[in-house]
């Protein structure tokens, strides 16, 4: 995309360049910050600088506007949603290695305690038939 290199300070793309990329009015930008959907940086000169993740969330933020055409409040709504099931998966991700680990810790001490251990050959016990 030969559109986001045209512009692009040191942290990020300015807004001039967002709105060519993406075919909007500089004015909606300043619109989807003002109502929360987007949190674009600031340079020291007070330029608004949107970094990749800003981009992808604009680009989400369009397909739910122009495509499906959900209002700024739905929008809003459905982000939200979004981060909030993004950080349910990591947490539950974080949760299942804790479990996975502790697994593993019983069955190393389950597998540790069933061992012998001052037995130079290990042993299996001989079933011995009695005739009735």
């Amino acid at each position: 995309m030969a559109g986001r290199e045209k512009k692009r300070a040191k942290a990020g793309y300015m807004i001039s360049s967002v709105a060519e990329l993406y075919k909007l009015h500089p004015q909606t930008l300043r619109l989807y910050e003002r109502v929360g959907l987007l949190k674009p940086s600031r340079s020291q000169g007070n330029t608004r600088l949107y970094t990749d993740s800003d981009l992808e969330r604009l680009e989400v933020i369009l397909t739910l506007a122009r495509d499906m055409g959900v209002n700024l409040a739905g929008i809003e709504i459905i982000l939200n949603m979004r981060e909030k099931m993004m950080e349910m998966e990591q947490q539950m991700g974080e949760f299942a290695q804790v479990v996975q680990q502790e697994l593993s810790r019983v069955a190393a001490s389950y597998a540790r305690e069933r061992t012998p251990r001052h037995a130079i050959v290990r042993a299996t016990p001989k079933v011995v038939r009695t005739q009735s």
